[in-house]
């Protein structure tokens, strides 16, 4: 129910910070709609009707959690590279980027289904409202890895194994939040996977400063998805689930900052370990005022307030991209 597979409406935020709003919207009871699912957006509106579905069930109507995972991934491309990559490796680690995030939120939408139900943000998601049964799912999973399997002709081997490494991370993470409170880290490990991937279809191999890269970019993952947790705090609380939100509490001010430094840290090692060019380090200071500016406005009671940051996040990955282009360009 959380993280980068939901990105729900400030709708149901406002209904985490008053109460009396969440208790007033009972099935069918009056309130304010809390439905993830907008019926005026550009899928209702361009799409077959029968295209639908199959469209929100990898959140293609709601585009942030694919922008967060591929702007890293171009940013590691440009690295690896050490200026432009080819066209081919941009189309291809684009729609596999594109793919995947689809693909994870198919299964964790497969395996809370019948979670969904219970959750008012949730319960006219395809699977839970029966527009598609779990039999389309499953064929619909397998065609987009189908497609996957594709693009992993145009990569070495190299970068084949660490994508079928992948696969294991994406289908347990679902499951994370029923038996760990750290979900988060699993998803930052596998939705930023791209970035060592990139590197060894580009060079053959995986130094330690794209490792670090990684790491820096798993740990901010950890930091805003944890912010955008809050916001499912409720909910999470109620069916027994499991989130960084819960671990922390009160005291998540402290270990997002936390998490938010050691991404810093690790972002600036590897640009020096990578001999990157002064402007890169303009533009780390920049992302650092950003994540000051996030820290500032981040409030534990004002879930609606952090559903907003979690989509201005896709600041930082802009400027991360940035950063790697001025970095190796100028």
């Amino acid at each position: 129910m959380t993280s980068l597979s939901s990105e729900s409406s400030p709708a149901h935020a406002n209904s985490l910070s008053n109460p009396d709003a969440s208790s007033a919207t009972g099935r069918g009871g009056p309130g304010p709609d809390l439905s993830d699912i907008r019926p005026d957006d550009w899928v209702e509106r361009w799409l077959p009707r029968s295209w639908g579905p199959y469209a929100r069930l990898c959140r293609l109507d709601r585009p942030v959690g694919t922008w967060l995972t591929l702007l890293p991934c171009l940013a590691a491309l440009v690295q690896a590279a050490d200026g432009m990559p080819s066209l081919l490796r941009l189309v291809i680690f684009s729609l596999g980027a594109l793919l995947m995030r689809g693909i994870g939120c198919c299964f964790n939408d497969i395996f809370d289904r019948d979670i969904d139900k219970k959750v008012e943000r949730t319960r006219f998601r395809p699977l839970t409202s029966g527009q598609l049964t779990l039999k389309n799912a499953l064929w619909f999973v397998l065609a987009q890895l189908l497609v996957c399997a594709l693009l992993l002709l145009a990569l070495n081997e190299y970068s084949r194994w660490l994508a079928v490494a992948l696969m294991p991370i994406v289908i347990v993470y679902p499951l994370c939040k029923r038996f760990t409170y750290w979900p988060q880290v699993v998803l930052g490990i596998g939705f930023n996977w791209g970035m060592l991937m990139a590197w060894s279809d580009t060079q053959n191999t995986v130094p330690l400063a794209a490792v670090a890269m990684w790491l820096g970019a798993v740990l901010w993952q950890v930091g805003y998805d944890s912010i955008y947790a809050y916001v499912d705090v409720r909910d999470d609380k109620q069916l027994g689930l499991h989130s960084t939100a819960l671990r922390f509490a009160d005291k998540g001010k402290a270990w997002i900052s936390g998490f938010y430094i050691a991404t810093m840290a690790l972002w600036v090692w590897a640009g020096v370990s990578m001999q990157m060019a002064w402007p890169y380090y303009v533009v780390m200071a920049a992302i650092a005022g950003h994540f000051i500016w996030q820290m500032r406005v981040f409030n534990v009671a004002r879930p609606d307030r952090n559903f907003m940051l979690f989509r201005a996040n896709m600041a930082v990955g802009v400027m991360l991209l940035v950063a790697a282009l001025a970095g190796t360009l100028l």
